[in-house]
């Protein structure tokens, strides 16, 4: 059985507004209604094949991905959080060494989490064909895309000698990402493949290159293994340990020093999403060039990717634009300059605009809030609480809240009371005062909320209980 690893860390800052630093691209269901998370889970369930997925997020993601595991009711083998990104490298060593106390002449696939492949019966092919050199040679091995296009956006793999078994290439030597003369070059050549980041590794051998080439992220993913907690259906690392991890990729960490590296050719209907343009391009057309997702009119319009979630878009003798329209922020962006999204969202991190850290709508355990209106100490919020779920006991000091139950009844503790509340009642939440929300009905449980106060931040709160540990 082959140990599948999804790791499900990167921010994703090219395809903003969409995605955002707390609900990052692979969370997000750009392809149809599965999120690129739970297209790359679902492409490793055939249990004649793998074993459960492990997948290690970033601690931030972990209750958005246990809902969404959750709804494809699949079981993962551990959900591991790490306390900080650190790049692939860590998080590789910490999955071998985690699969080698189960099975230590296990295999295991590392795929990222937010990556679009269409072809998944040629994908298992060549997986098998991996595995079998991975098993016959112990032999690290990724697999190459076959390039399409002079694309500037993917490093590159230079194939060297053919492998006498399944298909494989000894590699050559990797390449950074080049220039577009350099790309047409690689293209013409024939010897070249797009870098996927995705690889096949014997568990012992893979281990065994991380003592020789790096051992201080082997003995501090160790360390912060041992120290690990449970929580939940969590593995909590131990933060301190996983800090002396130094940030690096696989490929520089191992794969660039390493001996005995093969690459399996693939053409599997790959794309790492990494821009607007790159998902212009995979998705299907109009007979304009157009791809168009939500309210949208397009007249006189060609090659362009407009994609409402709030209102109508109307487009008039326009080409080749990006136009994204959320209920928050509008982006508009010609198609040769998306890979210099991540840019812009620097510069408004800069300039302390809070839009790229959160969507309007922001996901929490127990449901989700959305800011409706604010000026100068209020703010309006709308709020959904999942049926059985519940807000932790807490308080505030510096705001107080007014709450109306517009959907669903709420059982709302404050100080020593408890109170049912039902739709168009509303119930008062003193500044100070310890107080608890809970959903105890079968239907989802709405109320619009009213802060007062002088200040109105989230970090205004003091939990005293909380059921998602918080």
């Amino acid at each position: 059985m082959l140990h599948p690893v999804v790791l499900c860390g990167g921010s994703g800052t090219r395809l903003f507004p969409l995605s955002r630093r707390s609900h990052p691209k692979q969370l997000l269901s750009l392809m149809g209604e599965n999120s690129l998370f739970q297209d790359a889970v679902a492409r490793v369930t055939d249990s004649s094949l793998f074993t459960a997925p492990l997948v290690i997020c970033n601690e931030e993601y972990r209750f958005t991905i246990a809902e969404q595991l959750q709804e494809m009711g699949v079981k993962a083998q551990e959900i591991v959080l790490e306390p900080e990104g650190r790049n692939t490298a860590p998080a590789i060593a910490l999955a071998a060494s985690m699969i080698a106390d189960k099975d230590p002449d296990a295999c295991m696939l590392i795929l990222p989490s937010d990556h679009v492949i269409r072809d998944v019966k040629a994908f298992h092919e060549a997986i098998k064909d991996a595995e079998t050199i991975a098993r016959k040679a112990k032999a690290l091995v990724t697999f190459g895309v076959r390039p399409t296009s002079p694309e500037t956006g993917y490093g590159y793999i230079e194939m060297g000698e053919a492998l006498p078994i399944a298909g494989g290439y000894h590699i050559d030597r990797f390449r950074e990402k080049p220039d577009i003369k350099t790309a047409e070059d690689y293209l013409a050549s024939g010897r070249f493949l797009w870098n996927s980041g995705m690889f096949l590794f014997p568990v012992s051998r893979i281990l065994e290159d991380f003592a020789l080439y790096q051992s201080d992220i082997l003995d501090a993913v160790k360390a912060s293994l041992r120290k690990s907690q449970k929580d939940l259906d969590f593995t909590r690392l131990d933060a301190e340990s996983f800090a002396k991890a130094p940030s690096i990729s696989i490929d520089y960490a191992i794969m660039e020093p390493a001996h005995n590296r093969a690459v399996v050719p693939v053409n599997i209907g790959w794309s790492d999403v990494g821009s607007w343009s790159s998902l212009w391009a995979i998705s299907d057309h109009d007979d304009n060039g157009n791809v168009l997702m939500g309210d949208v009119v397009a007249e006189d319009s060609s090659n362009c990717l407009i994609r409402s979630e709030n209102g109508l878009v109307a487009t008039l003798g326009v080409k080749d634009l990006t136009i994204i329209n959320t209920s928050d922020v509008t982006l508009v962006v010609n198609q040769d300059q998306s890979q210099n999204v991540g840019t812009l969202v620097k510069k408004m991190i800069k300039e302390g605009r809070l839009e790229p850290l959160n969507p309007k709508q922001v996901a929490r355990p127990w449901g989700w809030y959305e800011s409706i209106a604010m000026g100068p100490r209020f703010q309006v919020k709308q709020i959904m609480v999942k049926p059985g779920h519940r807000l932790s006991l807490q308080k505030h000091f510096n705001r107080a809240e007014h709450w109306v139950v517009t959907q669903g009844t709420a059982r709302v503790t404050v100080g020593d009371h408890v109170d049912l509340i039902r739709e168009n009642e509303s119930i008062y939440i003193p500044m100070g005062e310890v107080h608890r929300l809970d959903n105890p009905g079968k239907v989802d449980l709405l109320l619009i909320e009213i802060q007062t106060g002088c200040y109105l931040g989230e970090d205004d709160i003091v939990r005293l209980e909380d059921d998602y540990r918080r």
